[in-house]
Order: C-alpha cells, then sequence, then structure tokens
C-alpha cells in the first residue's frame, strides 16, 4: 500500500531486514532515517531495493545550496524514491535540492516537525506567526522552489491543500491509531483523519515496528485509511 510508508527505525540493517522478512510477497513503501542510514550506509538502499521496496530517504538536508545539490545528485544514482530538504533552507536550497536530484523521484521539503508546538517555534525559533502560517509560508516556498510537496502534520495538511492544490502533496507524521500513545509527536491524528484532512501519505513507526504482530498491525492501518473518506 504506497500511501502508508513505513518507518524503519531500526538501529542497524539486521534489525531492519529481518523486520522486511516478515512481509515477503509485499512490495513496502518504508522511511529509512537517519539512524539507520548514518549506522548502515548506502548499503541499507541497495539491499531494501534488491527486495523490490520503495524508499524514503528522510536526511531533512539543510546546508549550503552547492553541498545540497551534489548530494542529491548522489541520492539520485542510489534510486531513492523520495526524499527531503528542510525548507528553512529557503528557496536557493531548495531549487539546487530539485536540480541535483532532478525528476527522478518525489522531493518534498520539511516546514515544522511534528514534534514541535507553537510556542517552542515561537521562543526558540523566533518565529513570531502561528504554527499554521509558518507551515502554510514554508509550503508556498517550497511550491515556489519546484517541489513536489512537503512534511507536515495532518492538521495542516487540509489548509495546505485547499491553498496550494491536491496536486501538491502532503507527507505526514505523527499518525497513531486510536489504541496507541503520541510517543514524542505533539500534533497527531490517526490514519483516518489524516486522509479525511488531505493527506497524500502517512507515515507510521512505532504502532507498526513495535507491535506484537507487525503484519496484523500494518494491515489494520492500510485498512483504516481504505475505508475513509
Amino acid at each position: 500500500m504506497e500511501n502508508v510508508i513505513i518507518a524503519l527505525d531500526f538501529e542497524g540493517t539486521e534489525e531492519a531486514l529481518s523486520f522486511l522478512d516478515l512481509f515477503e510477497g509485499q512490495q513496502l513503501f518504508v522511511k529509512v532515517g537517519m539512524e539507520l542510514y548514518y549506522q548502515s550506509g548506502p548499503s541499507i538502499i541497495h539491499e531494501i531495493k534488491k527486495r523490490g521496496h520503495k524508499i524514503f530517504l528522510d536526511l531533512k538536508l539543510h546546508d549550503i545550496p552547492n553541498t545540497v545539490e551534489r548530494t542529491m545528485r548522489r541520492l539520485k544514482t542510489m534510486g531513492v524514491d523520495m526524499t527531503n530538504v528542510h525548507a528553512a533552507g529557503g528557496l536557493e536550497m531548495m531549487e539546487a535540492a530539485r536540480n541535483g536530484f532532478g525528476e527522478s523521484g518525489i522531493l518534498i521539503a520539511v516546514t515544522q516537525l511534528t514534534s514541535t508546538s507553537e510556542f517552542q517555534m515561537q521562543q526558540e525559533q523566533l518565529v513570531h506567526a502561528s504554527l499554521n502560517d509558518s507551515v502554510l509560508h514554508y509550503a508556498e516556498l517550497t511550491r515556489n522552489a519546484g517541489l513536489d510537496g512537503v512534511v507536515c502534520s495532518p492538521l495542516e495538511s487540509k489548509c495546505i491543500q485547499d491553498t496550494l492544490g491536491s496536486n501538491f502533496l502532503t507527507v505526514t507524521p505523527g499518525i497513531r491509531p486510536n489504541a496507541s500513545e503520541k510517543g514524542d509527536q505533539k500534533r497527531v491524528t490517526t490514519p483516518a483523519q489524516a486522509k479525511a484532512n488531505g493527506s497524500s501519505y502517512i507515515v507510521v513507526g512505532r504502532p507498526i515496528t513495535q507491535a506484537e504482530d507487525p503484519v496484523l498491525a500494518y494491515e489494520q492501518i492500510v485498512s483504516e485509511w481504505k475505508v475513509a473518506s
């Protein structure tokens, strides 16, 4: 199910691949984050692709434009299906990312992390706008840079798509089934609520990876997504 992305929040290659072996015969869309990528390197991308799965490489690049463009050229050769940058890096950096990655996959930008509250944003980042206004500003900047969409809270998807159109993708972490705890996420919804709000993709980690039966947990989330309007 392409719309449900499983976050492979594991420490190393062996643990991640053992988890994927539970889903034999299925093609998944999985997220490889910093911890797993920095521990395992590009080989983890090769191993996952060899198993036929799609990959969202979640490195949240934020650097000078030239460095980001050169890095994106490398990611392009690895066959990554989706990757991201921080919108806070600015228009020029995002345009450089697009130049480097080309049209080889989906390129999105992080607006505000789902672990960030409005109070934190205003006090620590000195952003004197509402959280929604900040997210929408970054989304518009991302669109203007030629990227495909943003990472945002599912609570913000509807506002973004109402403003920028349904073709502009919203990839939303902070997804918790009703029985799950929020963990370190502050702005969360259920899979059904996320779809109703217009999320293009949802990213789900611990409710699947730490479930007693990960395959069943995944199938239940997929089912909830499919039946939601």
